[in-house]
């Protein structure tokens, strides 16, 4: 495994290489992750099918947009923007053709990929996918003015979005794997405005079905989506809708919670792509 920069007016954008296969995929990983969440795929049959490219996210680790105030957060990131982006990246690498890998978070980008360079992608494959439904309090603070105003108050503030995680919880809208994980993301004043900056600069990476469906089906993208059985964030069920719409997809069900990339997610995917 490699670590590389792509360099462009917009982010340096960090990424990590590995494997040797003559197809690609690109990996997008989950909230307070980083480019390596898929290394586990480095030392399996998969790594000679595949060359990988682990992206660093916007606003985690190693990526850096060019401008990072609070007035380019909010002004947020077109799908169109991110997939010239993707575009110039793969000229930059020469890759034609690639598949598409998104975890929880990643799911956005992945989707966002497929809608807008559908021509492109062999293969999309989603697990935990919150791109299919991302859930009320996303949908709030991401979408909502005033509840955006609300989140930029509470991220800016010592406490506020320790208790806002408590009283979610409490209220059910996250289990306890989830409140563990975004705890971790916010015990600093930087990861604090990383957490604000996630729900605004993607606000509009909103998943368009009809696009997405059309771009699986047109172009024949083999779909693969993956859920954990005891989920509670992303369950199976958010994805029956719009799976029912694709001709061929493969859903597969791992009994996991929503941390799910394991030995279990590796012999699941291998068993689909291999």
């Amino acid at each position: 495994m490699t670590g590389h920069y792509f360099e462009n007016p917009l982010v340096n954008l960090h990424y990590y290489r590995f494997g040797n296969g003559s197809q690609k995929m690109l990996c997008f990983h989950g909230y307070g992750m980083h480019g390596k969440q898929f290394k586990i795929l480095a030392n399996t049959p998969l790594a000679s099918k595949y060359t990988f490219y682990g992206f660093d996210l916007f606003f985690h680790k190693e990526t850096k947009l060019k401008d990072q105030s609070l007035e380019t957060v909010k002004a947020g990131i077109s799908k169109k923007a991110f997939a010239d982006l993707i575009k110039q990246f793969c000229a930059s690498e020469r890759i034609d053709r690639f598949s598409v890998i998104g975890y929880s978070m990643g799911s956005h980008y992945a989707t966002v990929v497929v809608e807008e360079l559908g021509t492109m992608v062999d293969e999309y494959i989603v697990l935990s996918p919150a791109s299919l439904k991302p859930g009320p309090l996303v949908t709030f603070f991401a979408k909502n003015k005033a509840g955006n105003t609300l989140l930029q108050k509470l991220a800016l503030s010592q406490n506020g979005l320790m208790n806002m995680l408590k009283w979610s919880r409490r209220f059910g809208f996250l289990d306890e794997v989830g409140f563990g994980i975004l705890k971790k993301e916010i015990e600093t004043e930087e990861l604090r405005f990383n957490f604000y900056a996630c729900f605004t600069y993607l606000r509009f990476f909103e998943t368009d079905e009809d696009q997405l469906v059309q771009m699986l089906n047109q172009h024949n993208i083999k779909s693969i989506f993956i859920f954990g059985k005891r989920d509670k964030m992303y369950p199976p069920r958010i994805g029956k809708k719009l799976i029912a719409r694709l001709p061929k997809p493969e859903v597969i069900v791992l009994d996991e919670t929503h941390e799910m990339i394991n030995v279990n997610f590796v012999t699941a995917l291998s068993a689909a792509l291999l």
